[in-house]
């Protein structure tokens, strides 16, 4: 059975009501208890006041709002006055936290769970929870709302018919750069996140990759200090030295053009530098041929040159018998 819309009470004479209630310009509302199961809730990525009423009603109403940082949560739940028990579910305590919550479904409990910002499970925790939960034979409720990702790709003024969602590259130059040259294979706008000691040098990776392509850097999404650029990829990298960095990044590249389809030789070896770490010479050049558009036998020859470079520096870094 649907629960009954939240009322409300607009006189300021009566007393506020206890229990599941939440506060919205200046009025109190009542909202229905939750019904079991767990409710994944969208929160605001900045601006507290793009949280949805269903959002409202639902964290009210459930017995538990499962959350990454516990302080994030109750800047919202204070905003809006609503009374809930805040229980920490992030990468640190999944393991222990999972099987508490899984017997507080089975007890017919309503749990909601919340990200610091966003969807949740979009570059968060929350798979194995929902692939457990779902595997008990619980329900699992959407709750849709806002998302760093869609809104970049909405105001970056690129093709959104088909996007790649990256989230955040690896932090490590040559990895990174491995994995732009992978990226820049896709056909489709990229979509990633950065964070702000990073952005730069990752500005710089992109355009020694995808320098042609247009791109936007969006900072602070829906926050006071919120800021696009858009510009091509190198004119972005050229001026990185005056960006701002604080805050968070989502950067949006535009897909390749049909002529940029060959990946440069720099980008060519950063990839197989990269896969000659983990895989042979034969899986390695199989890997470039299929990413970078060049011949086999041009990669095969410089998967050999790179792999007996790197044996000539592990003799010299250990020394000969």
């Amino acid at each position: 059975m649907r629960p009954k819309p939240a009322s409300i009470n607009t006189s300021d004479s009566l007393p506020v009501p206890s229990g599941r209630t939440f506060s919205l310009s200046g009025h109190i509302l009542t909202a229905p208890k939750a019904v079991p199961g767990l409710h994944l809730v969208a929160t605001p990525i900045g601006n507290l006041g793009d949280i949805t009423l269903r959002a409202l009603e639902t964290l009210a109403g459930v017995d538990i709002i499962a959350c990454e940082d516990t302080r994030m949560t109750r800047r919202l739940t204070e905003r809006y006055g609503i009374a809930a028990l805040l229980k920490p579910y992030h990468e640190h305590n999944a393991a222990l936290a999972r099987p508490k919550i899984l017997e507080k479904l089975a007890q017919g409990a309503s749990i909601a769970l919340v990200s610091d910002a966003g969807t949740p499970l979009i570059s968060d925790p929350g798979f194995k929870l929902v692939r457990e939960v779902c595997a008990a034979g619980h329900q699992v409720i959407a709750l849709p709302g806002p998302s760093s990702v869609l809104a970049a790709l909405c105001v970056a003024a690129l093709p959104t018919d088909r996007f790649f969602f990256e989230g955040f590259l690896p932090s490590r130059a040559t990895a990174r750069r491995a994995r732009l040259a992978e990226l820049s294979r896709i056909d489709a706008t990229l979509v990633m996140f950065e964070s702000g000691n990073r952005v730069q040098d990752t500005l710089a990776d992109l355009a020694g990759i995808m320098g042609s392509r247009d791109a936007a850097i969006c900072r602070e999404m829906t926050k006071l200090h919120e800021e696009i650029q858009r510009a091509p990829v190198a004119e972005l990298a050229s001026a990185a030295d005056t960006l701002e960095t604080r805050g968070e990044f989502v950067l949006v590249i535009g897909p390749p053009a049909a002529r940029a389809q060959v990946m440069t030789e720099d980008a060519l070896d950063d990839l197989l530098r990269s896969s000659l770490q983990r895989d042979s010479v034969k899986d390695a050049v199989a890997h470039a041929v299929e990413l970078s558009g060049r011949p086999r036998r041009e990669i095969y020859a410089r998967a050999l040159e790179l792999a007996r470079e790197t044996d000539q520096q592990v003799k010299g870094d250990h020394g000969e018998d």
